[in-house]
């Protein structure tokens, strides 16, 4: 499995969330399969982005590209961190 960690501060997360649901259909035709989204426990403004991704290669051709890169402004993402990664072992405890 290929996943994609985002960290980033939105200024507005009820906006950043209508623009993220927005564009569903062309993370879902970009290569994304699954998402989780998380939030810092003491900063509502700092959210976790974890997903799941049919390559990493298409994974980063979406998010480096100029559509996303104008949506993330939209929505008032400041200072996006992107860490790519391949599963190397899951587990049930």
């Amino acid at each position: 499995m290929q996943h994609v960690l985002i960290i980033h501060e939105v200024e507005d997360y009820p906006l950043w969330k209508v623009i993220f649901d927005q564009a569903a259909s062309i993370r879902k035709k970009a290569g994304e399969i699954s998402y989780q989204l998380l939030r810092y426990d003491d900063d509502a403004h700092n959210i976790v982005h974890f997903s799941e991704w049919s390559s990493l290669e298409e994974a980063r051709r979406f998010f480096e590209s100029s559509e996303l890169v104008q949506l993330r402004l939209e929505a008032g993402v400041k200072a996006p961190e992107f860490i790519y990664l391949k599963e190397i072992e899951r587990g049930i405890l």
